[in-house]
């Protein structure tokens, strides 16, 4: 029997997984950028991505354009190698 590998609870988060797949895409993003991609809710993004930021997945800066708040958000080397990790995997899973 196959044994297979264990998926990270962190990056198995359908919002969180989007979230890393956005930021695996591009150097940075800002908030309202994910959240118009993934289609969360902006309190429901907050959250995850402070759960992201926690663990060390990303990385995020706050900071003001003009009069407005920003929020940069940057994935870490050790989050671009998590999210290798789950694809790997996945891909296990796959075959």
């Amino acid at each position: 029997m196959t044994r297979y590998k264990e998926l990270d609870p962190l990056l198995h988060s359908q919002l969180r997984l989007a979230v890393m797949s956005v930021l695996m895409n591009s150097e940075s993003a800002e908030f309202t950028f994910i959240k118009e991609q993934t289609g969360a809710t902006a309190g429901n993004l907050s959250i995850q991505i402070t759960k992201l930021k926690e663990a060390g997945y990303i990385k995020v800066q706050k900071k003001f354009r003009g009069n407005y708040p920003q929020t940069l958000c940057r994935i870490t080397q050790l989050g671009r190698e998590r999210f290798e990790a789950y694809v790997d995997s996945l891909r296990d899973y796959i075959k």
